[in-house]
């Protein structure tokens, strides 16, 4: 930041230079204005104009001011001609100050130069830096100082500091005269503290509380454990935004006459804080009435469509399940090739029955094509890339769903904080020309991290991850681990569109040592590698397949351990060709609400290698929201591995307990050495698991959630390769626990704390009651 005294020393020219604050309000523009009355009436009207005196000028030339002028040799003296004239050469912002005078028949024209800014310069800016401040104003260096410019740019940094929740900030210029009608430009700036929301309060609401509206809207009343989020900022264009939040949410709980009447937020007295009240009218509830769908295509009946209507009569109207039910429409029949729809909900309300009747049109909507695509904002990332993730491309008939889809994938990315897909007329009345807007983010990570597991103890991880490699959308991860019973060291690179195809190909490398101590009495490592390859067979079903080439040594076997596991000793390589498939309806795969998937991963081993096996597991879940935030999940799975003319190693065979069997402890359940207690792993299992979401009533930004659970499951041997005559605790019999948890998505990683009481265990079975999992990256 540039100080006053520097400036003052670099003028080199004034050895003392006066400061001069200026009053931010448009009393000077107001002076000259009746000032103009003044100057003009001194001018004696009649005969006519032989010259023009220009008197003042030091750096714009007189012919310039002449050029200004509405009046010129040859005009009449005239009060309206010297009055346009006065104004004219004040509008060009040129000029201080402007006197004309007669001189016999020449008209002088008196100037007084604006100055020239030297230098602009901050003080008291912590918050941004003087770049980001100079983006902000319009004023620069070398250009000329006005007080209306610099009024401007007065406000444009207030609404910055604003837009920041700043709302005591002030902004005081100041200027610094030197030589040659030159001055230094200082904004001094208070940036105050940020304005927080004390509170926010609804009048007129009788159906929701104001705990449920405020989970509704995006602004919450400043509390401490939002130390993180800006949330709590007062800002004048998120409260509008919460307005249309408010008025979506009524109407998808069928309050169809809902509306704000007002909303005020007020500073608090101390100054400190705002006070935000809504003020709204609620109305009354509707029903849906009469549920219509009518289609004017050929070949297509309104009974073929009749399914994909989401509401019925009688139910609740939700103008939610309006929009969802135009959109299903409108893809279902895009499947079917009618790209040119125009579904329109036509809504009768009826006031005296609160019932809404909601009539469906389909016909044909005119006929669009894409004339051409212009992708704008995107530095980094390749247009290619971008182009890739349309459903439309330049000359397909234009689809509203498909523009919807194209916007989702771009979002999806992951590469962009901002993602605006629009259509405008194009050339000729039946083209449409789309325009994407993207605003890149940061792609790169670079994560360090600590945790704690009950299965791998004390953890450390260090790794860097670039999303985007190049701005070509590749996808490289290397990543260490190192851990209380792990050691792991990973390398990982994905191509999404391998030679402009949409099959995701990529390798994995990996070298990993793990120490089964606790539970087998051993340790194990694994030096191998990964190809894959991945297509979306269609919008959720996706296959993958891969193939694994690896070493595995079974190490550090103690002399107290299980026969069964000493036989094992010693290392050896698997040849193993696998496939994922994937079928997915979940609304979100890392916190789903709604929805159900099926996955298969089957994999076979013996093509070459020390290991022949066939391998599969079926995996299957299905979530249901019950009521708000009560979220049930079912999740269900059963794997197989069957030995191809060898015997199943240790390492490739199934342990259940810990976190697919709460309540019991790792690898504790299935098959178990009767004499040492070391666990041996299945050949066949399943487990379940039931688990519904409760809310605990705190608020949602705090990130923690509460759940109730039952898990079940069972693991066993299907083969007595038996190697030494140490007895096997082995049984088919269900496990079941039940219990409770707490999950906490802080500041510093997930924190999930499983309390899980064992129901129905079998003989030589571990238990764990407790279970904790604790991660971070900083």
């Amino acid at each position: 930041m540039l100080r006053s005294a520097n400036l003052l020393t670099r003028s080199g020219v004034a050895a003392v230079a006066l400061l001069i604050a200026l009053p931010i309000t448009g009393a000077d523009a107001s002076a000259k204005q009746k000032h103009i009355p003044r100057q003009i009436a001194q001018i004696q009207e009649g005969g006519k104009i032989e010259a023009v005196r220009v008197d003042g000028t030091q750096r714009i030339d007189p012919d310039t001011v002449r050029s200004y002028l509405t009046v010129q040799p040859g005009d009449e003296f005239s009060a309206e001609g010297m009055d346009k004239s006065l104004k004219a050469l004040f509008n060009t912002g040129l000029f201080a100050d402007v006197h004309l005078e007669r001189d016999g028949n020449t008209l002088v024209v008196h100037v007084v130069e604006n100055p020239i800014i030297n230098r602009i310069a901050f003080e008291g800016n912590h918050r941004y830096d003087d770049p980001d401040l100079l983006k902000e104003i319009q004023l620069r260096p070398r250009t000329v100082y006005t007080r209306t410019r610099v009024q401007a740019d007065v406000k444009r940094i207030l609404d910055l500091y604003r837009r920041a929740g700043r709302f005591a900030a002030t902004v005081d210029p100041k200027i610094i005269k030197l030589s040659e009608n030159r001055v230094n430009l200082v904004f001094e700036i208070h940036e105050g503290a940020i304005t927080k929301i004390e509170s926010i309060n609804f009048i007129g609401n009788t159906h929701f509380s104001n705990s449920d509206l405020t989970t509704v809207i995006s602004t919450k009343e400043s509390r401490w454990w939002r130390l993180l989020s800006n949330s709590d900022n007062y800002d004048p264009d998120r409260q509008a935004y919460d307005q249309e939040l408010l008025r979506k949410f009524y109407l998808s709980q069928g309050y169809a006459d809902f509306r704000v009447i007002s909303a005020v937020s007020e500073l608090a007295p101390d100054q400190k804080g705002f006070l935000v009240t809504y003020t709204v009218s609620e109305g009354e509830r509707y029903k849906f009435g009469h549920v219509a769908l009518t289609v004017a295509l050929k070949n297509v009946s309104a009974a073929s469509l009749r399914p994909l209507l989401s509401m019925h009569d009688g139910d609740w109207y939700n103008a939610d399940q309006v929009d969802g039910t135009v959109d299903s429409l409108t893809k279902a029949l895009g499947d079917r090739g009618y790209a040119f729809l125009d579904i329109q909900p036509i809504v009768n309300q009826d006031k005296a029955k609160h019932t809404i009747d909601v009539t469906f049109r389909v016909g044909e909507g005119p006929r669009v094509y894409v004339e051409r695509i212009d992708i704008s904002g995107n530095v980094r990332t390749l247009d290619r890339v971008i182009r890739r993730e349309f459903e439309l491309a330049e000359g397909d008939a234009f689809s509203t769903s498909k523009l919807k889809r194209t916007q989702q994938n771009l979002e999806n990315l992951g590469y962009f904080k901002k993602v605006t897909v629009t259509n405008v007329p194009g050339s000729t009345p039946d083209k449409t020309i789309i325009k994407v807007n993207v605003d890149e983010q940061s792609t790169g990570e670079f994560t360090v991290g600590t945790g704690f597991s009950t299965a791998e103890g004390i953890l450390g991880n260090v790794s860097v991850h670039e999303a985007n490699l190049l701005g070509k959308g590749q996808d490289a991860r290397i990543s260490a681990t190192i851990a209380q019973y792990e050691r792991a060291v990973d390398l990982s690179f994905t191509e999404p569109y391998f030679m402009g195809r949409p099959i995701a190909t990529g390798f994995d490398l990996f070298d990993s040592e793990s120490s089964f101590e606790t539970i087998s009495n051993y340790s194990f490592s694994s030096l191998g590698a990964t190809g894959r390859a991945g297509f979306q067979i269609s919008d959720n079903l996706r296959s993958t397949y891969s193939y694994t080439i690896r070493n595995d040594n079974i190490t550090n076997i103690s002399t107290a351990a299980s026969p069964y596991i000493k036989s094992a000793a010693g290392a050896r390589v698997a040849s193993i060709v696998g496939q994922v498939l994937l079928y997915d309806r979940r609304d979100n795969r890392l916190n789903p609400t709604s929805g159900y998937y099926l996955q298969s991963d089957s994999s076979i081993a013996g093509l070459g290698g020390d290991v022949s096996f066939g391998r599969e597991v079926v995996t299957a879940g299905y979530y249901y929201p019950i009521a708000p935030k009560w979220v049930l999940g079912v999740k269900g799975e059963v794997g197989y591995i069957h030995g191809i003319g060898k015997a199943v190693n240790i390492q490739d065979r199934f342990f259940v307990g810990g976190d697919n069997l709460r309540g019991f402890a790792d690898a504790g359940v299935g098959p178990h050495d009767q004499v040492t207690g070391d666990a041996l792993g299945a050949q066949q299992y399943y487990t379940g698991s039931v688990q519904l979401g409760v809310p605990l009533g705190l608020p949602q930004e705090l990130g923690v959630s509460g759940h109730v659970f039952s898990d079940f499951g069972s693991a066993w041997r299907d083969d007595d390769t038996a190697v030494a005559s140490n007895p096997i605790l082995d049984s088919k019999t269900i496990r079941v626990s039940a219990g409770f948890g707490v999950t906490w998505k802080s500041p510093l990683g997930p924190i999930q704390l499983d309390f899980g009481i064992p129901v129905k265990k079998a003989p030589g079975d571990q238990t764990e009651i407790f279970r904790v999992n604790f991660g971070t990256g900083f």
